[in-house]
């Protein structure tokens, strides 16, 4: 049992884009986005969004395996991953997005963590299948992986839980840890300045797992 578990996000936060973003700018129209505008606007749901937006694609797999590849996924998360292990801490992903590009870029990096993201099949036509994960005790409609509930859980397990993220989806998870252990960087970051609640910032997530270690490991 790790003494310290550090949730964190995925697209953004352990990598440097999002995929609907690479997915949005090289596979789709130009009005792809209008789906994340809407959920902006408070249209519609996160997931809603992400999940017309994925159904949109058409391409095939070899395309989208170039595609998670210049997601750039941080060079240092397996051994800053592995470094956290030795010093008591344990990583689990919360993911709004879907376990199809997030289980190929972590195994192709050969590394294994617990996920909690939207389940996600290649389609036939091209697209992606992005499904909610109703089965799971994180479930929840607005986002399919509710990460609040998982920091909660977590918490409830260990002494020490810290959350990273980048996004807006992000908020109500990191507003549970504690500010010296809640890492955030672009609109995650704008959004706990606009609440005046302090966190850390961070521009890679082998920064995040850096200033844990600084700590002396999970106590």
């Amino acid at each position: 049992m790790p003494h310290g578990v550090l949730v964190s996000d995925f697209d953004g936060t352990m990598t440097s884009d999002d995929f609907y973003k690479l997915v949005a700018s090289r596979l789709l129209p130009p009005d792809a986005l209008t789906p994340w505008q809407d959920y902006r606007g408070g249209r519609i749901t996160h997931f809603t969004a992400l999940q017309t937006i994925f159904s949109r694609i058409r391409a095939t797999e070899g395309q989208l395996l170039d595609l998670i590849g210049d997601m750039l996924p941080d060079p240092q998360l397996g051994l800053s991953i592995s470094r956290l292990r030795a010093a008591g801490w344990e990583v689990v992903v919360a993911s709004a997005g879907c376990d199809w590009y997030i289980d190929r870029i972590l195994a192709q990096a050969g590394i294994t963590v617990e996920v909690h993201a939207n389940p996600c099949e290649h389609a036939p036509d091209g697209s992606l299948d992005m499904q909610p994960p109703t089965a799971s005790p994180f479930y929840c409609s607005a986002t399919g992986v509710d990460k609040a509930a998982i920091v909660r859980f977590q918490q409830g397990q260990v002494a020490t839980v810290a959350f990273a993220g980048d996004g807006y989806a992000d908020l109500e998870a990191a507003l549970l840890a504690d500010p010296a252990l809640r890492f955030a960087k672009a609109d995650l970051a704008s959004a706990l300045t606009a609440k005046g609640e302090a966190f850390r910032p961070f521009e890679t997530w082998s920064d995040v797992a850096q200033e844990l270690l600084s700590k002396g490991g999970a106590s």
